[in-house]
């Protein structure tokens, strides 16, 4: 019954199963296989083979492959193009799995050979003869095996070798295979295969009657196809449907091939149904060939494959951009838990800050990070809803929306899409296309996102959308509620000649035709050229004027004037003229009425200057400066505190009978407006009217109830910038914002004194010269 117990490297089967005096041909791909089948070339040729439970798991553990198999000799093993290995093996006898011996490379089992267990003798041989008869009727039936097959089954004396012969050419599943393979009485091995075979026999007849109803059916139907093909043919001769026939095959093919999820696939076959009877002259013949346009070359399910090296990505950012150290962080961390997890949704980013800080280009920079493809849209000025979700087919030029398109144009399921000036959307009669935006920045709704055109659903789920927007309050509340935001904001001084001298310099000095030896920017002539010639938060206006200064070189170099041309703090104005733009700057010396006030702008942080003085009157307001509503509710709020607490000031209880008093913020072209001028305002009013000097050196931000708390700003680093280029050398902020400090530079918070205050009276006593 049992025979000898040895090791042996094993291969799992996937699909197939192999029978004792089985010769047979397998392809070999997976990386414990192949080192199976090596290590079986390296000892004596045999191997152990076993089917897997189930074909579609890829990595088996010893409880998917059954523990019955067969022993085998490798006669031949050839590598294949594509990698994978062509083996032939050859069955000798059946064999079980005692147990697994612990490898890494490949699995290595002990087995037991089994022999078979022989029954009487006539029984057998009467047996074998019946199965045999079943076999050769069976074959007449089929008609799939070669009756030549029949005789090499036919000269097989043993039975138990026979019955393993015959089952290998039936059919069957590998579950009924195993089945056989495991019965080892030759006797219940026969019956069971005449069983199968009897079985066998009875769905062969029943699809034969079957096939004839269908024949008989088909006589209409194959009438009908000749008579259509005659008239395919009449037409063709008339020329009304010249080659549509051979344009619908290629377009089914077409249909088959794009991997379409099967209710699209559904659709897609009876529009080519409905266009294959459509005339070609119809104006719907078109509108539905342009729809399977559309369907056929979305994409549906092809991706690229994540490039999930954190320090690689890193480096790209850093090289791509100067600074920008928080969003940069967010990116990362979003790679990091999608290479832990493999199945992270897209997250969905909104980059806000001023023009020119890098936000567009960051997002091609993330999608060079992360091996995608790149997308933009710019959706500035849309105000039509059909611009995101696509025209409905019944409109004359009805096409998809643009996230459709920027799909089709991405060609995989996975791009980094960019949303460019989302803050610039409006709407109309025509609706509201921010509206439309819900359902695609929503990672819950985004997976079955609707398009009027396509009005199949689309799975949007794998794109990383990333939006930018200038200012956040352009961005309607429930969009905004679904995006994370990660605010940009202006760089430094020191950002902007970092940024100057590594990227823009040498960009600018290459496009101009100049070698990097022909111009020489010194770090004086830059700061001012920052300063003095640009006033914004981004980079954009400093590049023009570098790329003004290299053309100005390339005209000295190539009139041979020159050959090299040195930019220091003394020449600069004889290239680019006199200095375009001031930036604030702290006062000489103490002044009575005057405080300054920290003010942010669209281009970064100034400082303003806010002065008040008062005259005999009858306590009339006056305030000028082209202030907006909130400043002069915030000026009102100071009269009415300082109203209020005038005895504790120092400050005569009856000044608002005896004086006019006026308020004015310089350089009333400009609108000025914003909740962060409180304090500023009340500290030059107490200043005036008390006669009391404000210290030059300090710069404040801060809103002020009626009852004189000080309420939180917004932009504290902005402003910190401003009043640091401006000389100031103490910032007195509210308390609730002292969290924000350690956002500044730590270049610029060096230089700076943070006063951190809940109330006016301590802005007061920080602000104001103390009395003699």
């Amino acid at each position: 019954m049992t025979n000898d117990i040895i090791q042996i490297p094993l291969l799992p089967l996937r699909g197939i199963l192999v029978f004792p005096s089985m010769v047979i041909h397998l392809d070999v791909g997976r990386d414990k296989s192949v080192s199976a089948l090596e290590k079986a070339m390296m000892e004596d040729q045999r191997i152990f083979l076993a089917a897997q439970k189930k074909v579609r798991i890829d990595d088996p553990g010893t409880e998917d492959i059954y523990r019955i198999g067969t022993v085998a000799t490798v006669k031949q093993m050839i590598k294949l193009p594509n990698g994978t290995f062509r083996v032939l093996v050859e069955g000798k006898e059946r064999g079980e799995i005692i147990r697994y011996v612990e490898s890494e490379d490949e699995f290595i089992v002990e087995i037991e050979k089994l022999e078979d267990v022989r029954g009487e003798e006539h029984e057998e041989e009467a047996l074998a003869r019946t199965v045999l008869s079943q076999f050769e009727q069976y074959i007449k039936i089929s008609k799939k095996i070669k009756q030549e097959t029949l005789a090499t089954v036919a000269d097989i004396e043993d039975p138990g070798r026979m019955a393993d012969i015959i089952a290998s050419h039936l059919a069957l599943k590998v579950r009924e295979k195993q089945e056989i393979l495991e019965t080892i009485d030759v006797t219940d091995r026969l019956h069971k295969l005449l069983s199968i075979i009897s079985n066998e026999k009875k769905v062969l007849d029943l699809e034969k009657k079957i096939g004839q109803r269908v024949r008989s059916s088909m006589e209409k139907t194959q009438k009908e196809y000749y008579l259509r093909e005659q008239l395919k043919a009449i037409q063709k001769e008339l020329g009304e449907k010249d080659g549509k026939s051979g344009e619908i095959s290629q377009l089914k093919e077409e249909i088959e091939q794009s991997q379409m999820p099967e209710h699209v696939r559904e659709a897609a076959l009876k529009e080519l149904s409905r266009y294959e009877k459509v005339p070609q002259s119809s104006a719907e013949s078109a509108v539905i060939r342009n729809y399977l346009d559309w369907l056929i070359s979305l994409p549906w399910t092809q991706k690229t494959k994540d490039n999930i090296e954190i320090s690689q990505a890193e480096k790209i950012l850093n090289k791509d951009h100067y600074g920008l150290e928080k969003v940069k962080e967010r990116i990362l961390e979003y790679l990091a838990v999608k290479k832990l997890t493999n199945s992270l949704r897209g997250p969905i980013l909104c980059l806000v800050g001023p023009p020119g800080v890098g936000k567009t280009s960051l997002a091609k920079s993330i999608a060079s990070a992360v091996n995608r493809k790149f997308v933009r849209i710019s959706l500035g000025g849309v105000r039509d809803e059909a611009e995101i979700r696509g025209h409905r087919r019944t409109y004359i030029g009805a096409m998809p929306g643009r996230i459709i398109q920027g799909m089709k144009k991405a060609g995989t399921i996975n791009p980094v899409f960019l949303l460019d000036e989302i803050d610039k959307m409006s709407n109309d009669f025509r609706g509201d296309p921010s509206a439309a935006l819900l359902e695609v920045l929503d990672p819950e709704q985004n997976k079955n996102f609707s398009d009027h055109f396509i009005e199949e659903t689309y799975d949007l789920s794998h794109v990383m959308f990333i939006a930018t927007a200038n200012n956040i309050a352009g961005i309607p509340g429930p969009l905004r509620d679904r995006m994370e935001v990660i605010s940009i904001a202006g760089y430094t001084e020191v950002e902007k000649q970092h940024i100057a001298k590594q990227y823009l310099l040498p960009k600018q000095i290459k496009e101009n035709g100049l070698k990097r030896s022909d111009l020489q920017i010194r770090d004086e002539a830059l700061l001012k050229l920052i300063r003095n010639y640009t006033k914004e938060a981004g980079v954009r206006g400093l590049e023009r004027q570098i790329a003004k200064l290299c053309r100005k070189t390339a005209k000295i170099i190539a009139a041979k004037e020159k050959k090299r041309v040195i930019i220091t703090e003394n020449n600069i104005e004889e290239f680019l003229g006199k200095p375009i733009f001031r930036y604030g700057l702290m006062e000489q010396e103490d002044q009575i009425g005057a405080a300054t006030g920290l003010a942010y702008t669209t281009v970064g942080g100034d400082i303003l200057t806010i002065e008040v003085s008062h005259y005999p009157g009858k306590g009339k307001l006056t305030l000028t400066g082209k202030l907006g509503e909130v400043m002069r509710e915030s000026a009102q709020a100071a009269f009415s505190y300082i109203r209020s607490r005038a005895k504790e000031l120092n400050i005569d209880p009856d000044f608002h009978e005896k004086y006019d008093i006026h308020i004015h913020v310089p350089e009333g072209a400009i609108p000025k407006d914003g909740p962060s001028a409180g304090i500023t305002m009340a500290t030059a009013l107490v200043s005036a009217l008390s006669n009391r000097k404000v210290k030059k050196e300090v710069g404040m931000t801060g809103e002020i109830t009626l009852r004189g708390r000080v309420l939180p700003i917004g932009g504290l680093k902005e402003k910190a910038l401003g009043a640091h280029r401006a000389g100031l050398t103490t910032i007195i902020l509210p308390k609730d914002n002292e969290k924000d400090i350690e956002q500044i530079p730590e270049s610029v918070r060096e230089g700076l004194t943070f006063i951190p205050v809940k109330h006016l009276d301590e802005v007061l006593q920080h602000a104001l010269v103390e009395e003699q």
